[in-house]
């Protein structure tokens, strides 16, 4: 590993191991630093990335040329967040135990926090389909667990008019979450199985044939993206990229453990990484799968 200091921000050049494309020779951008747990980040069409420093209760703004600035502050505890094609934010609070969409005028609407009566766990990952399929993981973690009422982790799915589903119940707790570039297979991780699951998606958006993807070889597999061919990389130990039939492409290793990825700037050929207590960026040579 080669390390630079260039205009105040560190690089990290890296050579692949494997025989993959994606991560040969790339340089890793720091573009925020001193967090307290970076999660969540997701690229605006209007040229910002949003990510959640969740310990902090905020959700942060990080806009190329300019730094860093709060975007919302409390946050309920904001994990994963989302845009759709109408440019709202869609956002998983652990504290408040819920679902929220906020829209462009700056209205925030509670789309999901009970499961037939009772709380959810600690809504964690989200994605949300060009069709306006809305999918999210609800694990607990840490002390989530001891206020839980619901006695699984579940997998849900709230539809364009709002109806929300339970989709799957793993054994193990499901995390990040991320669609493939033509919408028709959902990706989950689960940390406990370190393993990645795949779901076919019907066209009302319904999801059936649970089956395992991909096992992670090291870590626990977080926060998940697509890029537009359909490889699929994974937060974990490292950030992994997996072909579109799970063989292992290549790794890269960042120095602190990944939390959660996104594709950005205005071509998506970056991938935004948040990684505990700094956010990085990378150029690749593929662009993102974007769905919105």
């Amino acid at each position: 590993m080669r390390i630079m200091r260039c205009a105040g921000l560190w690089f990290f050049s890296i050579v692949s191991l494997a025989f993959g494309q994606h991560f040969s020779k790339v340089q890793i951008e720091k573009v925020a630093a001193r967090l307290k747990f970076a999660e969540g980040p997701v690229w605006s069409r209007e040229n910002f990335l949003l990510f959640s420093d969740v310990p902090a209760n905020q959700i942060l703004k990080f806009t190329p040329g300019i730094g860093v600035s709060v975007f919302r502050q409390p946050s309920e505890g904001a994990n994963g967040n989302a845009f759709d094609a109408k440019g709202r934010l869609y956002t998983c609070e652990s504290r408040s135990r819920r679902v929220t969409r906020t829209e462009r005028n700056g209205a925030i609407e509670v789309l999901a926090e009970r499961w037939q009566g009772k709380r959810l766990n600690a809504p964690n990952d989200i994605v949300v389909s060009r069709s306006g399929h809305v999918y999210f993981t609800d694990p607990a973690f840490g002390n989530q667990a001891d206020t839980r009422e619901l006695d699984f982790y579940g997998v849900y799915h709230i539809t364009p008019k709002g109806e929300l589903r339970l989709i799957a119940r793993p054994v193990g707790r499901p995390n990040g979450i991320t669609l493939s570039p033509d919408g028709r297979t959902l990706y989950v991780a689960n940390s406990d199985d370190r393993a990645v699951y795949a779901y076919t998606v019907a066209r009302d958006g319904s999801v059936s044939g649970e089956r395992e993807f991909v096992k992670i070889p090291e870590g626990v597999p977080d926060g998940i993206r697509c890029d537009e061919k359909g490889s699929l990389y994974v937060a974990a130990k490292y950030v992994y990229a997996f072909s579109p039939s799970g063989q292992l492409l290549d790794k890269l290793e960042l120095g602190e453990t990944p939390s959660n990825l996104a594709f950005g700037d205005p071509d998506f050929m970056t991938l935004y990484i948040t990684a505990r207590t700094s956010v990085y960026r990378v150029r690749l040579d593929v662009k993102g799968a974007v769905h919105y």
